[in-house]
């Protein structure tokens, strides 16, 4: 399943990111709530005192100048999650059910193949001797035997 998440990843088919687009919407708020009180808190621990978070500034006194690796993470874990959650209840059950349906589909009775156009005119011919025979008054063995069906 995961192998199939991978795949999903870096596959970019337009209409699972367009699903992933409109479910991640909706997930955005508790992705969001998640990040901000248990990851932000987590980097910004791992990051020292400072309570910017994760990063260094190139200018010391200007703030302007942050380089913020925190919301960088902040926004890897986010994708990772939304993409999950789109993947685990979206993807990965529709794949399933199409290839139920195609199982299905391809297990079904096979056609009966069409009689060759020669096998069929020489039972059309058979038939008509047949015919003038009975027509005729002779009913030769040979022709009421059937060898071609």
């Amino acid at each position: 399943m995961f192998k199939g998440f991978k795949d999903f990843i870096l596959r970019g088919n337009v209409i699972e990111l367009a699903i992933a687009v409109v479910i991640g919407s909706a997930f955005t708020a508790l992705v969001t709530a998640f990040t901000n009180n248990i990851i932000n808190p987590v980097i910004a621990a791992a990051g020292g005192v400072n309570a910017d978070g994760l990063g260094f500034r190139i200018w010391a006194d200007n703030e302007a100048t942050f380089v913020n690796f925190g919301a960088v993470v902040t926004a890897l874990v986010t994708f990772i999650i939304t993409a999950a959650v789109v993947y685990f209840i979206f993807v990965a059950p529709m794949n399933k059910i199409n290839a139920m349906v195609k199982d299905r589909l391809s297990t079904e009775e096979p056609e009966e193949e069409p009689i060759p156009a020669d096998t069929a005119l020489l039972a059309e011919i058979r038939d008509l001797l047949k015919e003038a025979a009975a027509r005729n008054g002779r009913a030769d063995r040979d022709l009421d035997e059937d060898p071609i069906r």
